[in-house]
């Protein structure tokens, strides 16, 4: 049994946003074979379940620390306690949430030195975290070639960390955001009947997260727009407007949403806005009440490497999907016929693809039992198998020793036999890629370089 500490910076509540609720059911399903305490820097009102959770501060961490074997870390924490680098615990860094890439949009609309700032800090906290975890998490095979990059600049694949394991999975591997492995049951109706505006045998499309920069929730009222002409009882449906986190502010997007909405005459009569955020014990009452599920987002570098926790909760429903393609869910969508994955900002293609779903029943019958099928993949005791497995053996990375030492190469003080021998084999690639002049210019440029 190992002593394990999982730390979040988001709120632990009766309302979570998806780091919080990942790092809870990381926490919930270390707890049977480990003694585990969830902390947060942030806000802590919700007692775990078979594990301790609790609020820590900067003058109280590094003992929670020294007190555990394992450490699981998600967001801006190891740059900010420098004294990691060289503490003995196994840490565990979770890279799900490519948080560089999101604040490209995050600050989009902020002055150019405060964007390349917020950048910068991004960026630290990566370079601090790649340089000491032991083992990296990952959502996605095409976020693993992202941080396999990553890991790489800041040498971390290694001779080291290839002998151990030529994959490299035992260095990084992926553990995508899950859903429970028991099927969502009704409490009492959330939606349908409930909010004023949407009738019991209304056709809701939900919108089931929040409402960022980088997802695109105007085509979708645009989409709406078009769709309730021929479907007349069509309602679009958004689930969280205000974060829990009091530190997030709304964005620009959901302005922009609620003005489209209003000038459209839709709010209140086809579109409506949850100004509140569900509690996480509350929301299988929502998705049991919609009959589509939708997302909607940007062709841009953030999207390409996401991965949008929230459609995990579509798959657990057993709701047909509508999303953008390009991402790694709307190429499963696309594949395992979950519903329809449409091109980015294609209102036309939207429109189509809703008023499908909602009027064929053979159709939705069809993607719902593809969803039903393809959701057991994405079980939480699933989606972390290979974190469970790691915390039965922890163990620090192959590279450890050699990275607590601060040890880089030192050509110049390779023996003259070896530094020949390099420089020969490089000489010989450069031959086969360039030819005779690439070799010279080589040459010239080496000689340049040792001139200063």
């Amino acid at each position: 049994m190992a002593r394990i500490l999982v730390v979040t910076l988001d709120t632990l509540a009766e309302r979570m946003a998806g780091p919080a609720i990942r790092a809870w059911e990381i926490a919930s399903a270390l707890a049977p074979e480990h003694s585990v305490q969830l902390l947060t820097f942030g806000s802590c009102d919700r007692p775990g379940e078979g594990f301790t959770t609790a609020h820590t501060t900067v003058g109280e961490f590094r003992a929670q620390v020294e007190a555990s074997d394992v450490v699981v870390v998600q967001g801006f924490v190891v740059a900010t306690f420098p004294w990691l680098q060289s503490a003995e615990q196994v840490l565990v860094i979770d890279l799900y949430d490519p948080f560089h890439l999101e604040s490209l949009e995050v600050e989009r609309y902020k002055p150019a030195p405060e964007r390349h700032a917020a950048l910068a800090t991004a960026l630290r906290e990566l370079g601090a975290q790649t340089r000491r975890g032991d083992l990296f998490l990952c959502a996605s095979e095409k976020q693993r070639d992202l941080w396999l990059g990553q890991l790489a600049a800041s040498g971390r694949v290694n001779p080291d960390t290839y002998d151990a394991d030529p994959s490299l999975r035992s260095l990084i591997t992926v553990v995508p955001f899950g859903t429970s492995p028991t099927p969502p049951e009704r409490t009492a109706p959330a939606i349908k009947g409930v909010v004023p505006g949407i009738g019991p045998d209304d056709k809701v499309v939900l919108w089931g997260g929040g409402v960022y920069n980088w997802f695109d929730p105007v085509t979708v009222v645009r989409a709406i727009d078009a769709v309730r002409e021929r479907v007349p009882q069509v309602r679009l449906y958004f689930l969280g407007m205000k974060h829990p986190n009091p530190d997030v502010p709304e964005m620009a997007m959901a302005t922009r949403t609620r003005e489209l909405a209003d000038s459209l005459g839709l709010t209140g009569t086809h579109v409506f806005f949850n100004e509140d955020w569900v509690p996480y014990a509350r929301r299988a009452d929502y998705l049991l009440d919609a009959d589509v599920g939708v997302s909607a987002h940007f062709d841009h570098i953030e999207t390409a490497f996401s991965f949008r926790t929230r459609i995990l909760d579509y798959l657990w429903a057993d709701l047909p999907i509508v999303c953008t393609e390009g991402d790694t869910f709307g190429d499963l969508v696309a594949a395992e016929g979950l519903g329809v994955a449409v091109a980015p900002e294609d209102v036309d293609g939207m429109a189509a693809a809703l008023e499908r779903l909602l009027t064929d029943d053979t159709a939705r019958d069809e993607a719902r039992a593809n969803v039903a099928r393809v959701a057991e993949r994405y079980t939480w005791p699933v989606a972390l198998a290979p974190l469970l497995d790691f915390a039965r053996a922890p163990r620090r990375a192959a590279d450890a020793a050699r990275i607590a030492a601060g040890s880089e190469v030192d050509f110049a003080s390779l023996p003259l036999l070896t530094r020949l021998r390099l420089d020969a084999t490089a000489a010989w690639r450069q031959l086969r890629s360039g030819g005779p002049r690439a070799v010279i210019d080589k040459v010239r440029w080496r000689l340049a370089r040792r001139r200063g």
